[in-house]
């Protein structure tokens, strides 16, 4: 029952006790943390371990100067918290912040300094980034301003929606990126309104899990580089320095400038939902913004540096980010406040999931060290709130700590396979010796995820951090020179191979094995055991130009371009074709690693590998070929994958079926379009059912069933 303006007044908490600068204030509740709209006001909540005072700065909305600063009385601190309800504000229509005074000793790691205005950690909202790449004045004080926000979004019936994670297929996009090229044909382009009127397209690529790159607030004009070739300014442009938490980015929102920018993305989330589309975030909570000690001030450093970061005995900052500083995950204060954020993400904003930056951070101790058992990771695992939410870690971080397969997952945690990733790459190549890993990596990791099953591991060929998959089978070598530093950053051992050019030809045949590798690379990834993870744009050939770090590029090197739907439209009809196969296939997304076990309906096994002759692979280094078969249980169909990274044909002796089961062919990478790859449920039957003749560097997908009225003759049909 909704209360009347009379009786709200009569309630205690809705009287003030005090005045503070011309505003009548009392004290506030110290939780829930940051500014909440309370009867008759806005309660103010803020955590300081070390500061002497604190005081609330309140700005109109927009306006360079203070409308009033309130000193926090010393009643109105409790423990390390202070919190003060102030009355009268319009809450819809001011941006606040906070200046801590306090000891600035940066030895013992306090840089208290009451002339800078501090952005509230816990604010929902941000102003002064509204519009995406407007050049910010410097020259004015506080950038990054703190603003109210109302939780007054009609959700309807909407929940997340619990995909099973075997069943997932991830695309990782970037907000901005998915829509901002012209081509993109939307009403407002590189926003969450953007990628909105492309759910059409996401639901037809058949992905059921869209994973973005970082939209809490950040400053993509933080980056002092140029690019040397054109003199253009580059940006920070994946995002990956979080200014605030709680805050969704203004600069992906068409309705930024207006402050709308949390029922933008709302929406967004519904409608993918309703499209039966979860949504994953990518999250960093390894480090943030300030930089190290040359830094700037923006929020954690000036109300509590040596609380929220990790400090060496001289008051420096560690490191293991790459980025200057390294959040101190595992101090109590700080692990609630990542709790409580992902909290808000999944209770306000209706989130499925999250992928954590250089996750293996999240398990050092305050001073660094690894921790066997770190209490943060525990505490997401087991939280109420989170307790269906998917956890997923990039198993690794920038100061060598390298935990794939080892990652503390307390049943939980699913990690980011980068094992995977360089063992495919490495087969695909046509390396040597690589044979037997990828056996185990197309069935599930075993040997990292024995006891946690194939859905720990997310396998992967390419992500944002690298080459796309067109350039992996463009180029040998990275070519980051538009970065501005001299191509010395990326990743330098890319296991990639440019088919005999270095970057775009002319030569028909060299052109035709590219898309046949990316066709093959396709078709390992979507028959693994595994969540396979597809970057947005492989689909459709989207390239680089040999770019592997496009971090600060905010132009047609990062762009989807839409254009490439219709020019590439074989590989766009090659990868639908294989993740609706994925999808008709339960053999394929089995969580259980396969044992080999015999099932007892047909007298197979679970799992079984083949070379040239059946049920007899070759295990040596000079190996290039491997093949297998996959049974799953009651009237499953067999399926048969045989993968030839050699140069040469192979003969293929195919193991024998029981039970009126012949062999169909759904895909030959090989073979020139439509027959390159059926629709499931359409292959056709091998004429010679005992023979295949798999050709050079290609993957060979049979389907061994009964006949049924599904069955076409017509190979043209798509």
């Amino acid at each position: 029952m909704t209360e009347t303006r009379s009786e709200q007044v009569l309630r205690v908490d809705a009287y003030p006790t005090h005045e503070v600068g011309g505003y009548r204030v009392r004290a506030g509740k110290p939780f829930p943390f940051g500014a909440n709209v309370v009867p008759g006001g806005v309660s103010f909540s803020v955590f300081s371990d070390q500061a002497t005072s604190m005081t609330l700065v309140i700005y109109k909305r927009g306006e360079a100067d203070p409308m009033a600063e309130l000193e926090f009385p010393e009643e109105f601190r409790t423990g390390s918290v202070f919190a003060m309800t102030v009355f009268g504000l319009d809450h819809e229509n001011i941006e606040y912040g906070y200046r801590a005074d306090g000891p600035y000793d940066p030895v013992t790691g306090h840089r208290f300094d009451a002339r800078q205005v501090l952005s509230d950690p816990y604010a929902r909202l941000i102003a002064g980034r509204d519009v995406w790449g407007v050049e910010p004045d410097r020259s004015r004080g506080y950038q990054y301003r703190s603003r109210v926000c109302l939780q007054d979004f009609d959700w309807g019936d909407d929940t997340p929606l619990g995909i099973p994670a075997e069943d997932l297929v991830v695309y990782e996009t970037h907000v901005r990126g998915f829509t901002r090229h012209p081509s993109s044909q939307v009403t407002a382009p590189g926003t969450f309104a953007g990628l909105r009127e492309k759910i059409p397209y996401l639901k037809e690529l058949g992905v059921n899990c869209i994973e973005l790159l970082p939209v809490f607030e950040f400053d993509e004009s933080d980056n002092p580089r140029t690019n040397p070739e054109t003199g253009e300014q580059l940006f920070d442009y994946w995002g990956y320095n979080t200014v605030s938490f709680f805050a969704p980015k203004a600069g992906y929102a068409a309705t930024g400038r207006y402050g709308m920018q949390g029922d933008e993305f709302r929406t967004l989330i519904k409608d993918l939902h309703a499209a039966g589309i979860e949504v994953i975030l990518d999250v960093v909570f390894n480090h943030t913004a300030e930089g190290n000690e040359q830094g700037p001030t923006i929020s954690f450093k000036g109300l509590d540096n040596a609380t929220y970061y990790m400090l060496t005995p001289e008051g420096y900052y560690f490191n293991f980010s790459g980025t200057g500083n390294t959040v101190n995950c595992n101090h109590p204060v700080v692990r609630n406040f990542v709790l409580d954020c992902l909290r808000h993400w999944v209770a306000d904003y209706h989130i499925d999931g999250f992928r954590f930056d250089l996750a293996a951070i999240l398990g050092r101790a305050l001073d660094g060290t690894p921790l066997p058992n770190p209490p943060l990771l525990e505490l997401l695992a087991y939280d109420p709130v989170l307790r269906h939410t998917k956890l997923i870690a990039e198993a690794w971080d920038a100061g060598g700590l390298y935990e794939v397969g080892n990652f503390p997952a307390y049943g939980r945690w699913a990690e980011w396979n980068g094992k995977y990733r360089d063992t495919v790459r490495s087969f695909l190549k046509g390396d040597p010796g690589v044979t037997g890993e990828l056996a185990t990596r197309i069935a599930g990791s075993p040997d990292l995820y024995s006891s946690r099953g194939t859905a720990a591991s997310v396998n992967f060929l390419t992500a944002h951090d690298g080459f796309s998959l067109a350039d992996l089978v463009s180029y040998n070598d990275k070519h980051n020179e538009a970065n501005g530093e001299g191509n010395n950053d990326g990743g330098n051992d890319n296991a990639s191979w440019n088919c005999g050019v270095e970057g775009p030809t002319d030569d028909p045949g060299i052109n035709t094995l590219r898309l046949r590798q990316m066709k093959n690379a396709l078709a390992i990834l979507f028959t693994s055991q595994g969540i396979p993870m597809l970057l947005a744009g492989d689909e459709v050939a989207r390239t680089q130009q040999g770019n592997n770090n496009t971090y600060c590029q905010d132009n047609e090197l990062s762009w989807f371009d839409w254009d490439q739907v219709d020019d590439n439209a074989e590989l766009l009809r090659f990868t639908r074709e294989m993740i609706a196969f994925r999808g008709r296939h339960r053999e394929l997304r089995s969580t259980a690693h396969p044992t080999g076990q015999v099932r007892e309906h047909l007298g197979l096994p679970d799992i079984s590998w083949h070379g040239e002759r059946a049920w007899q692979p070759d295990w040596s280094d000079e190996s290039r070929l491997l093949a297998v078969a996959r049974c799953g249980t009651g009237d499953d169909d067999v399926v048969y994958v045989a993968m030839n990274a050699h140069w040469e044909s192979h003969d293929l002796e195919l193991p024998a079926l029981p039970g009126g089961r012949s062999w169909h062919l759904f895909a030959d990478t090989g073979a020139a379009p439509p027959h390159d790859i059926r629709t499931p449920g359409g292959e056709q039957e091998l004429d010679n059912a005992g023979k295949y003749l798999i050709g050079p560097r290609s993957v060979v997908i049979l389907v061994g069933r009964t006949n049924g009225p599904d069955d076409r003759d017509d190979l043209d049909t798509p």
